[in-house]
């Protein structure tokens, strides 16, 4: 496998980027651009598909968002749908120039908060030529009810502080994973061991976001732009998913003039390892062999 380190620029900030490509290619192979989830860097798990994507003839572009992992950009740790899609579309322009992938066989892929961000840059970016997107954040209300509701109200309580703090320079910060109970974006069960098992030792990435992002996240719904997507889609979920529901994630296949939708038997974080991940990883190989033969 060869890489390279290729960042772009996205609304001024530079963002890191790196590309993966098969040692034996002849011909410039297609593209898959990837990305993490909610305030997650590239560095945490991507690199398992991207191994995978590669031996089978595909090149891989993993990057960071603004802010984030070995990406430029101010404020540090602000997770935002819109600074998220700004920096996707600016990735997917640069990742169409490498001299070393065919850009116009491009594939995006995102798993969580990033598999939301791929659904709704598909519904806009016709030139797409694949999508798969694995337990994604597709409907803010349906996410934000996971949540108990004294946890809503002081989660709602830490976005004010941030907007109002914000005003004067003094931004306020929540953490992005908790225990249950706590205030932070993912409390589930299972999120604490699971993701930090993902995370290198050494990794560029901490523990919080701008608090504001709470009052973003129950309208941000990807799945109203899903019957807009013309590329072949593969949506994938968890039946034990207690943090992105798989009912709305088959809903929004059933949305996709294209989707396919597979169920495992997984939560939100268990796709990522052991035989949920080989099950999850095959599921993605076999689509992307009949829609985009490498």
């Amino acid at each position: 496998m060869k890489s390279i380190e290729s960042s772009f620029a996205s609304q001024g900030d530079r963002c890191a980027g790196t590309l993966y490509w098969p040692q034996e290619a002849v011909t410039p192979p297609p593209v898959i651009v990837m990305a993490h989830g909610f305030g997650a860097i590239r560095a945490a798990g991507l690199m398992a598909f991207a191994d995978r994507f590669v031996a089978a003839g595909y090149a891989a572009y993993l990057f960071d968002y603004r802010g984030f992992g070995d990406s430029d950009g101010e404020p540090r740790h602000w997770v935002r749908p819109r600074r998220h899609l700004q920096d996707w579309k600016a990735a997917i322009a640069h990742a169409r120039t490498l001299p070393q992938v065919d850009g116009q066989r491009l594939v995006l892929w995102g798993t969580s908060f990033s598999g939301g961000h791929v659904i709704q840059t598909a519904a806009e970016d016709h030139r797409v030529q694949a999508v798969i997107a694995q337990v994604p954040h597709v409907d803010g209300m349906i996410s934000a009810k996971q949540a108990p509701f004294s946890t809503s109200v002081r989660l709602s309580l830490a976005a004010l502080r941030d907007v109002v703090g914000g005003l004067f320079g003094r931004p306020y910060y929540a953490p992005i994973l908790g225990r249950p109970g706590d205030v932070a974006a993912v409390t589930s069960p299972e999120a604490w061991d699971s993701f930090f098992a993902l995370l290198p030792a050494g990794a560029r990435w901490e523990n919080r976001t701008r608090a504001r992002v709470f009052l973003e996240l129950p309208t941000y719904s990807p799945i109203r732009h899903a019957h807009k997507i013309q590329a072949p889609t593969l949506i994938l979920a968890g039946c034990n998913d207690t943090v992105t529901p798989y009912r709305a994630a088959l809903d929004t296949a059933r949305r996709i003039p294209k989707g396919r939708f597979e169920l495992l038997d997984s939560d939100h974080f268990q796709l990522c390892v052991g035989d949920a991940f080989k099950k999850n990883i095959a599921m993605q190989l076999e689509f992307l062999g009949q829609v985009l033969p490498a």
